[in-house]
């Protein structure tokens, strides 16, 4: 069941994102006077098709819901008829041709502002982003924060919550900025302002950056009792409840979560032998965390989080939104951070200054997607505007057989006065078409890797 929701969600993610891809194709392409023969949502054998006459557009719905397609009327993929001649998009001119192209990559970029848009409005619930221990050496440390500071605003944006706060600095950061200026209220109640300053180092990586940043959000302590579980995780498979108290592992008392967290991450692949109590009864069992690889080395998880008391917790949420009109600008500069962030992974993964580990290939996209629904719709929308960015930035790249690749040879034909020949084309495909698989390749072989470490 649990890859069944993996895969569902993940078909409803390419599916929809890739569709309305095509779908900007499609529509621009009408626009300007093209002749459309097939717009399709999914690949294969036809399920479903209408099409009101000969000449007119045929719409398909197709068995494998993985994307779509758009088939114009084209002189380089058969033969026209004659009096289609003037519709065929070979035959139109260059910045017909270049509307047309890009308006792809573009809608996805509008479908993810949208989206974001969308959670602004919906709002979200989180934790206010006030700090827990701040550790020496770190530069949080250096910028003067202390535990109970509660961030305000970073560079004049208001954060109210943790998610916001975070996302603020990292994309600051990541993109190369030097310094974020944070606004934070002190345990006293009186107001300072604290500059956070990065080095090329931080910027290399999110993961990297979260390690140094050494920023963690205040929790009081609490018991360790289970509360929410993922699927396929440890936890699960242990045998754990949502109650349950841990009152033991190997011997050693558990007095709260952090202690357990800690046994935890100290464990990974090693069996924890617990004693927990479920209803008033003391019942042992076992639990192997799985290994997770991070930069700083393995760490034990069991895929479960603490309960929280509602009281507590309701005193430590804050609800987000915004209203409909102050959303738009927002989730514009949204759209563009994000972009502007995944243009400048993607040049230093090209020059080398940041790992090739950082890529996700589709098992990953699939288990984000799963993970991201679970939580619940907000998180979900979310994810799909993230990857609906990376997904126009990729195809605005300038690689043959992507957008950007049609959209160079435009720009190449549009300064010459004549079209590239097919034959370089043709070659210069091939060549991105390999460079391609091979991302793909790796991305795969480190999706792999993380699915069994």
């Amino acid at each position: 069941m649990d890859l069944l929701h993996t895969l569902f969600y993940f078909i409803v993610v390419i599916g929809v994102l890739v569709s309305f891809h095509e779908f900007g194709h499609f529509w621009v392409a009408r626009i300007v006077g093209v002749k459309v023969i097939r717009f399709s949502v999914g690949f294969g054998k036809v399920l479903w098709a209408y099409q009101k006459d000969s000449q007119s557009t045929e719409y398909v719905i197709s068995a494998i819901p993985l994307g779509g397609y758009v088939k114009m009327v084209d002189e380089r993929e058969g033969e026209v008829n004659v009096e289609d001649l003037p519709y065929a998009f070979n035959r139109q001119s260059v910045i017909a041709r270049v509307a047309i192209v890009a308006a792809g990559p573009v809608f996805n970029l509008i479908l993810a502002a949208v989206l974001f848009w969308s959670v602004l409005v919906i709002g979200e619930v989180g934790i206010k982003p006030i700090l827990g221990d701040v550790k020496q050496g770190t530069i949080a440390y250096k910028a003067g924060l202390v535990e109970g500071d509660e961030i305000i605003s970073i560079d004049d944006k208001l954060t109210p919550i943790w998610s916001v706060s975070l996302s603020s600095i990292v994309s600051t950061a990541l993109d190369g900025n030097k310094e974020a200026k944070l606004i934070v209220k002190q345990t006293d109640g009186v107001s300072a302002e604290r500059l956070l300053s990065f080095s090329e180092d931080d910027s290399k990586s999110p993961e990297a950056l979260y390690q140094s940043l050494g920023l963690k959000p205040w929790a009081p302590k609490l018991k360790p009792i289970i509360g929410n579980i993922l699927p396929d995780s440890a936890a699960l498979m242990a045998g754990l409840q949502k109650g349950d108290l841990v009152v033991s592992a190997d011997g050693v008392s558990v007095s709260d979560w952090m202690k357990w967290v800690e046994i935890v991450k100290k464990r990974p692949e090693r069996s924890i032998q617990l004693v927990v109590e479920r209803d008033g009864v003391q019942l042992p069992m076992s639990i192997t965390p799985k290994k997770v690889q991070l930069e700083q080395g393995a760490e034990g998880k069991i895929g479960a989080s603490v309960y929280v008391p509602e009281d507590l917790q309701k005193s430590m949420q804050v609800n987000y939104s915004l209203s409909v009109l102050d959303a738009i600008p927002d989730a514009i500069k949204t759209t563009v951070t994000y972009s502007l962030s995944t243009v400048k992974m993607l040049g230093k993964m090209f020059l080398g200054e940041t790992s090739v580990e950082n890529l996700s290939g589709p098992i990953s996209i699939a288990q984000y997607a799963g993970q991201s629904a679970s939580i619940g719709v907000v998180a979900f929308l979310k994810f799909m505007a993230v990857v609906s960015v990376s997904l126009g930035v990729l195809n605005l790249l300038p690689v043959p057989v992507l957008d950007g690749g049609h959209l160079m040879f435009f720009g190449i034909e549009g300064l010459l006065g004549k079209p590239v020949p097919e034959k370089i084309q043709l070659f210069f495909q091939q060549v991105g078409m390999t460079l391609l698989l091979l991302l793909m390749a790796v991305a795969m072989f480190f999706d792999v890797q993380r699915l069994f470490h």
